[in-house]
């Protein structure tokens, strides 16, 4: 079970999403949350653009005074969220185990967001992270880091936080090895959560039935309680599919696979995968 959450702080809006969704899945395990603000080595920036362009030399001390004054207040904002958050809910502050409930500590680098979060990650048990930026950019960099670098799933907040995740699973199933990870990362969620609903997509009215959705569903029956759902091809693109049978399942977590294009890995989060990372209004379990 995941006891060890790494929750990137970021000193936005976005950050109420991401705690509120973290201290759902703490609330599950008696978790400690390790709250990670990342604030950019300013001068380095500065220093990287000016060596491609010569003209940033100009007003370059006003500049980084501006640009560390930002920085300032970003990490001033995000510890104060972090707090207000800390004490609303109960979290007791904590270094080590011994401490009864959910706990959490306050962590700060210098430097790059999505390498820290990585290096964070890989020591932790599970990545809470939110999908966008202010603006309604969605911060793939900082989700590939935390997906593809850190070795350890990832579980990726919507605008809303829920209410709980001990709800419905759905599975968003697919016979390939990264539904296969997502379904191992996702079994303590699986195990506390009132039902499992896999949902599986008819390849052609004329092809063979596929047998593994249903030994899935056998195995998961160890667990908990399952349900098989095959929906058909239609008109509609497949992640509306997904999201209105996710939503008639009254579900609070979703999980699948990281999927993407193995030649180039910037486009991990091309396609169907972006396309329900942008869309979900439930958060999405991924591993890889």
């Amino acid at each position: 079970m995941p006891k060890v959450i790494l929750v990137p702080v970021t000193g936005t809006s976005d950050d109420t999403a991401v705690l509120g969704t973290a201290l759902a899945a703490a609330r599950l395990f008696d978790s400690h949350l390790v709250a990670l603000h990342v604030r950019p080595d300013v001068r380095r920036e500065i220093a990287t653009m000016a060596s491609v362009d010569m003209g940033v030399t100009a007003g370059l001390d006003t500049m980084i005074a501006d640009l560390e004054g930002q920085s300032e207040a970003r990490e001033q904002a995000a510890m104060q969220a972090w707090n207000a958050f800390r004490t609303a809910n109960n979290v007791t502050l904590a270094d080590s185990p011994g401490a009864p409930g959910v706990t959490g500590e306050w962590r700060t680098e210098v430097g790059n967001e999505a390498d820290w979060l990585a290096e964070h990650g890989r020591t932790s048990d599970l990545v809470i992270a939110g999908r966008g930026r202010e603006g309604g950019l969605v911060a793939m960099d900082v989700l590939e880091a935390a997906l593809m670098d850190s070795g350890k799933p990832l579980i990726v907040a919507p605008d809303q936080a829920p209410a709980g995740l001990d709800g419905p699973v759905v599975v968003a199933w697919k016979n390939t090895r990264e539904s296969a990870k997502g379904v191992a990362a996702a079994l303590p969620f699986i195990r506390k959560g009132s039902k499992v609903v896999i949902l599986t997509v008819q390849e052609s009215a004329d092809s063979d039935p596929d047998p593994s959705p249903a030994r899935l569903a056998a195995a998961l029956r160890w667990h908990n309680t399952v349900e098989i759902k095959v929906l058909p091809r239609g008109s509609a693109e497949p992640v509306e599919v997904l999201m209105n049978a996710a939503r008639d399942a009254k579900a609070t977590l979703l999980v699948m696979g990281g999927y993407g294009h193995t030649r180039l890995r910037e486009a991990v989060f091309g396609g169907f995968t972006r396309a329900v990372l942008e869309n979900a209004p439930i958060p999405v379990l991924m591993a890889h």
